[in-house]
C-alpha cells in the first residue's frame, strides 16, 4: 500500500487551457491522485473549461486557480496535458511562460505530452534538451534547440515527455516516478542525436477524420465556446503578475 502512496503530501499543478485533450488530463490525473498527491487544475481564466476528444468537444472541467494566482513555489511539479488548442493558447500567454519557467528554475519535475512540450519551447526551455512530442510537432521541437526522440517516454532531468495517448501507460509510469524523485526506466532515456521525420502522419489522426458526425453542429458549437474562452483569456489586463515575479526571483 505505501508504494501505490508514493506521492502522500505532495501538490501537483495542472496548467491547462480550453481544448485540452480529455484522456491526457483525467488519466495523469487519476494516477496522481491515486498515489497520494493533491492536484490543482490552473487556468488562463477562471470558471470551467472545455475538454475535447480529437476534434470533438466534450465536457467541463471546474478551474482551481488562475495561472495569475499561484507560482511554481506553491507546488512541487507540473503537467502540462496536450491536445491542439489548448498548448497553443498557452504558449500565447506571457502568465503560462512565466508559471512554466518558474518550476524550471527551481528544479521542480515538469510533465507533458503530445502537443504540451510546445509550452515548453515557447518558454525558452529546450535548447540542450531531449525531449518527444507528438511525431508532428518534432521540427518545432529540434528548432527550439531539442534533440527529438520518436520514443513512447523520454525523461532528461526534470522533463518527462511523451507522444501522445498512445503512449499513456509509460507515460503516466514515468510520471509517478519523476514527481517521486525515483530512476528513469531505461526505455525513457535520453540519447545525443534526434530521429529523424516520419514518412506519413500519424494513423490515428487520419482514422478520426473518418469518424467526424454527418450533423456536426455539436461540434461546431463546441468549438465556438472554446473561442469565446479564449478570447477571454485574452482580454484580461496586462501588468506584472505573481507568477511573473516568481520566475524572475527563482532564479537570484
Amino acid at each position: 500500500m505505501a508504494g501505490r502512496k508514493k506521492l502522500m503530501g505532495q501538490r501537483i499543478a495542472v496548467l491547462a487551457a480550453d481544448g485540452f485533450e480529455k484522456v491526457e488530463l483525467t488519466a495523469p490525473v487519476a494516477a496522481l491522485r491515486a498515489a497520494g498527491a493533491e492536484v490543482d487544475i490552473i487556468s488562463l481564466r477562471a470558471g470551467k473549461i472545455r475538454a475535447m476528444n480529437l476534434h470533438v468537444p466534450a465536457e467541463l472541467i471546474p478551474v482551481d486557480w488562475t495561472v495569475d494566482e499561484v507560482t511554481g513555489r506553491d507546488y512541487d511539479g507540473l503537467l502540462i496535458p496536450g491536445g491542439f488548442m489548448n498548448p497553443d493558447a498557452l504558449r500565447q500567454s506571457s502568465d503560462a511562460r512565466d508559471f512554466v519557467r518558474a518550476f524550471d528554475l527551481l528544479g521542480k519535475p515538469i510533465a507533458t505530452l503530445c502537443h504540451g512540450p510546445w509550452v515548453l519551447a515557447s518558454s525558452g526551455l529546450l535548447r540542450d534538451r531531449t525531449v518527444t512530442s507528438w511525431p508532428g510537432i518534432r521540427d518545432d521541437m529540434v528548432n527550439a534547440g531539442a534533440i527529438w526522440l520518436d520514443q513512447e517516454v523520454v525523461r532528461d532531468g526534470n522533463l518527462v515527455t511523451s507522444r501522445g495517448p498512445q503512449d499513456m501507460v509509460p507515460f503516466v509510469r514515468e510520471m509517478i516516478q519523476l514527481y517521486a524523485g525515483g530512476p528513469a526506466s531505461n526505455g525513457a532515456l535520453r540519447r545525443r542525436h534526434s530521429d529523424p521525420q516520419r514518412e506519413s502522419p500519424a494513423a490515428v489522426t487520419s482514422a478520426a477524420m473518418r469518424w467526424i458526425p454527418r450533423s456536426p453542429l455539436g461540434a461546431v458549437l463546441g468549438l465556438a465556446l472554446i473561442g469565446v474562452g479564449v478570447m477571454a483569456a485574452g482580454r484580461k489586463n496586462g501588468g506584472e503578475q505573481i507568477s511573473a515575479t516568481e520566475a524572475r526571483s527563482a532564479s537570484v
